[in-house]
């Protein structure tokens, strides 16, 4: 079996291949769509590697803008793929768990250390359902626009903080800017008493499913049902754009998102882990 880079010609064969299994990909199928497309304003570009077994594709690996794994990826394909993860030195792994545990093992092996090493539960809304539409009074909820920059370059740094990464605004506040601009127009926010209070991102739209990610509400605004609004207008916008449905991850132990996710009908479908890493030696 060997590994080799994907092209633009290589897509409609990856394409198919992932299909069967789209919702438990859908992060790794968009990248690979996106394949030789011009990425958003402080994006990287997708970098994908296949497993192949003479010309036949067996695997898929994200490389960049994050490593993602294709699931079920069987030992064999990971081990063609090693010489292409070692010259990752710094990134974020999302992965299913034991193609994670692969993964990090070479990275480890390489010299990478793990800054954030935690475990996700994917929660997956498979069909429409009735949602909550009215907001209380004084509260709107909304498209994200320009001019909520600043309220969502807070909310990323903040949402991080509490993670325990890094601020990447510390040492280049102004590529932090543009890679939060570059997500404005995935974003639904809602406001609360003039002001935005919580925002959350679109940041895979496909027929296939769409995927939520920085789901946010500041912390002074929390337990007034922001979330729950937020995200339910997330989950109509993708039904009525013909999704086949919603998914998102929440971090182990988190009881409260858990609550709300299980409350708007979503159901728990996969494990995942995600490590935050670099090297001391670049």
């Amino acid at each position: 079996m060997r590994a080799s880079a994907l092209g633009v010609a290589d897509k409609p064969a990856a394409l198919a291949h992932l299909a069967p299994r789209a919702r438990e990909n859908l992060w790794l199928l968009d990248l690979v769509a996106s394949l030789g497309e011009k990425p958003p304003a402080g994006e990287a570009g997708a970098e994908v590697a296949g497993a192949f077994d003479r010309h036949a594709l067996r695997g898929l690996v994200a490389l960049r803008p994050c490593l993602v794994a294709e699931g079920g990826l069987g030992d064999e394909a990971l081990a063609s793929l090693q010489p292409w993860v070692e010259t990752l030195r710094s990134g974020l792994m999302k992965c299913p768990i034991h193609e994670a545990g692969v993964l990090w093992r070479m990275l480890a092996e390489s010299g990478c250390r793990a800054i954030v090493d935690r475990g996700e539960t994917s929660w997956v809304l498979r069909a429409a359902r009735a949602m909550p539409s009215g907001a209380p009074s004084r509260t709107r909820v909304r498209r994200a626009r320009s001019s909520d920059l600043a309220a969502l370059v807070d909310a990323a740094r903040a949402s991080l903080a509490e993670e325990g990464r890094p601020d990447p605004f510390e040492l280049d506040p102004e590529g932090f800017q543009r890679w939060v601009r570059g997500r404005v127009g995935r974003a639904w926010v809602v406001e609360a008493e003039g002001a935005v209070a919580f925002v959350g991102y679109a940041d895979v739209q496909r027929r296939e499913g769409w995927l939520l990610q920085g789901v946010y509400t500041w912390p002074g605004m929390r337990r007034r049902g922001l979330a729950r609004l937020g995200v339910a207008a997330l989950c109509r916008a993708a039904f009525a754009a013909g999704a086949d449905h919603v998914q998102l991850a929440v971090v182990a132990g988190n009881d409260a998102a858990e609550a709300l996710y299980r409350g708007l009908g979503f159901a728990p479908f996969a494990r995942l882990r995600t490590v935050l890493f670099d090297s001391p030696n670049p």
